[in-house]
C-alpha cells in the first residue's frame, strides 16, 4: 500500500511538473496565466494520483500493460522539453537550445513537402506574424511530428518483437479497457477490431483535418490576442499527438483481439481433444 501510494505520488509529481515546464522555463507573459498553469498543473498530478491510487482504473487504458502510457508520456515530455528549450533559444541561447533549434530546422526541411501535415500547419500562420514566431510553429511542427512517429515505431517494435502486452503475465483485458464496453450484440473480438480501424483511420486523418481547426489559431494571431510560445507548445504537442495516441490505441486493441482470439483457439482444441479421449 505505501509503496503504491509513493509511486502515484511521484507519477503525479512528474505530470505536474510537465504540465508547468513552459511556464517554468519561459517567462514571458501575463503572470495571470502562469498562475492558471500551475493550477492545471495540480489538477492533473490531484488527477492521476487518484488514478493509480485506486485498485483498479477509471479512465487510464492499459495502465496495468506497461510500457504503453510510458511510452507515450516520455515522447511527449521529450517534445515539450524539446520545444521549451527552442523557445527560450531566442532569448536566452545555450549550446543545447541551438543544438535542438537546429537539429529541428532539419526535421522541418524533411517534413515540409506538399501536402504534407507539416506543411498544412505552417501555412496557417500568417503573413504578418513575427518572423521568430512562424519559424518556432514549422520547428515546433516538425518535432511533434517526427516524436510522434518515433512513438509509434517504437510501440509497434515492442509489440511484433517483445510479445506485448503479454511479456510480463497474464494480460487482463477488462482492467486495461475500462472504456471498453464489450455488450452491445457483437462479439467482443469484432467490437475490438472495429474501434482498432476507427482509431487508426481518425489518427490517419486527423493531422490533415486539425489545420481547419489551427485555422482558429491563425485568426487569434492576425486579431492580436496573446498567443506566446507557451501557448503554442500544447497546442501543437496536442496536434501531433492525440492521431497518434489514436493509432497506438487502435494497434494495442487489434493486439488484444488477436490475444482473445488466440486463447479462444487453444481452449477449443483443448476441449477437442478431451472429447476424442473420452
Amino acid at each position: 500500500m505505501i509503496a503504491q501510494l509513493c509511486s502515484a505520488l511521484a507519477r503525479a509529481i512528474i505530470v505536474a511538473v510537465l504540465v508547468t515546464l513552459p511556464s517554468l522555463m519561459l517567462t514571458s507573459g501575463a503572470q495571470d496565466s502562469s498562475q492558471i498553469v500551475i493550477l492545471i498543473g495540480f489538477v492533473a498530478g490531484l488527477l492521476i494520483f487518484v488514478e493509480y491510487t485506486a485498485h483498479s482504473p477509471s479512465i487510464l487504458e492499459f495502465r496495468f500493460a506497461a510500457p504503453y502510457n510510458r511510452i507515450k508520456f516520455s515522447c511527449i515530455a521529450l517534445s515539450v522539453l524539446s520545444l521549451s528549450l527552442i523557445a527560450r533559444a531566442g532569448t536566452d541561447p545555450s549550446s543545447l537550445s541551438v543544438l535542438l533549434a537546429d537539429i529541428g530546422r532539419a526535421a522541418r526541411a524533411a517534413l515540409d513537402f506538399p501536402y504534407s501535415p507539416v506543411r498544412s500547419v505552417i501555412l496557417l500562420v500568417p503573413p504578418h506574424t513575427p518572423p521568430g514566431l512562424a519559424e518556432f510553429v514549422g520547428i515546433a511542427a516538425a518535432v511533434c511530428y517526427s516524436i510522434s512517429l518515433i512513438m509509434l515505431a517504437l510501440f509497434v517494435l515492442i509489440v511484433r518483437f517483445l510479445g506485448w502486452p503479454v511479456r510480463r503475465g497474464a494480460f487482463n483485458v477488462w482492467m486495461n479497457l475500462p472504456l471498453f464496453d464489450p455488450t452491445g450484440g457483437a462479439d467482443v473480438v469484432q467490437k475490438l477490431n472495429k474501434e482498432a480501424v476507427i482509431n487508426v483511420s481518425l489518427g490517419i486523418v486527423l493531422p490533415f483535418l486539425a489545420p481547419a481547426l489551427v485555422s482558429v489559431l491563425a485568426g487569434v494571431l492576425e486579431s492580436g490576442r496573446m498567443l506566446d510560445p507557451k501557448t503554442l507548445i500544447w497546442i501543437i504537442c496536442a496536434w501531433a499527438f492525440i492521431p497518434a495516441s489514436l493509432v497506438m490505441r487502435g494497434i494495442a486493441m487489434h493486439r488484444v483481439a488477436e490475444l482473445i482470439t488466440a486463447k479462444r483457439r487453444r481452449a477449443y482444441a483443448k476441449a477437442e481433444d478431451a472429447l476424442q479421449t473420452v
